[in-house]
């Protein structure tokens, strides 16, 4: 334990120095919250109560936005978008994966929905699979991507929200692993279509 925390306290130590210095103040305060928020919430959580699935989903969506920050020096829109496609997509992400590992965190004392309300995991993760379309329609709208976006991630996100459904509706480990590995998929080619149909390619030309 002793030597874990000590690489954990150097590194994140350093990491902040880097970002206070080398980025903005910003960026670098972002960086410090996700780090306490990790080691002083989200993780203690995890043993407690099934909202520690939450924490750990906001967790992964502030990298995104001190990407933005680091380039902007502000949150803005086009940065909650960004962070909430992060957001919605760790759910069905991670409620899928847990649901094949039912045993091992019961075993291990983790209080994990997929172990202490099953159907509320499951309905929690087509409920984020089905979020993504309407985040994914924003995203013009401010500006940060052009409109051939919202369309050309329709169909990734229609399936999602399909293996979605049948995780939900068929409560099985088949259908949690298709979910799963989908959504390794998903995330980074909608990323990818951000890229692409990005409003700068535009204006640019």
């Amino acid at each position: 334990p002793l030597h874990a925390a000590s690489f954990g306290l150097i590194t994140g130590l350093t990491g902040s120095t880097i970002l206070l210095l080398g980025v903005n103040t910003l960026t670098a305060s972002l960086g410090v919250l996700n780090i306490l928020l990790y080691t002083m919430l989200y993780t203690p959580l995890k043993r407690i109560t099934i909202y520690n699935t939450w924490v750990g989903a906001i967790l992964g969506a502030i990298p995104p936005i001190m990407g933005w920050t680091a380039c902007t020096g502000s949150v803005s829109l086009g940065a909650l978008i960004l962070g909430g496609i992060l957001y919605s997509w760790q759910f069905p992400h991670f409620n899928a994966l847990s649901w094949s590992h039912q045993g091992d965190y019961s075993r291990g004392g983790y209080r994990m929905m997929s172990v202490t309300n099953p159907d509320l995991c499951r309905r929690v993760a087509l409920r984020y699979c089905v979020a993504m379309i309407p985040i994914c329609t924003l995203a013009p709208v401010t500006g940060l991507t052009t409109w051939w976006f919202a369309l050309d991630s329709l169909p990734l996100n229609l399936w999602f929200s399909y293996l979605g459904w049948r995780f939900y509706s068929n409560s099985d480990f088949k259908s949690a692993r298709k979910l799963f590995h989908f959504s390794l998929f998903h995330l980074p080619l909608l990323l990818v279509l951000m890229i692409l149909n990005k409003t700068s390619w535009t204006s640019e030309k």
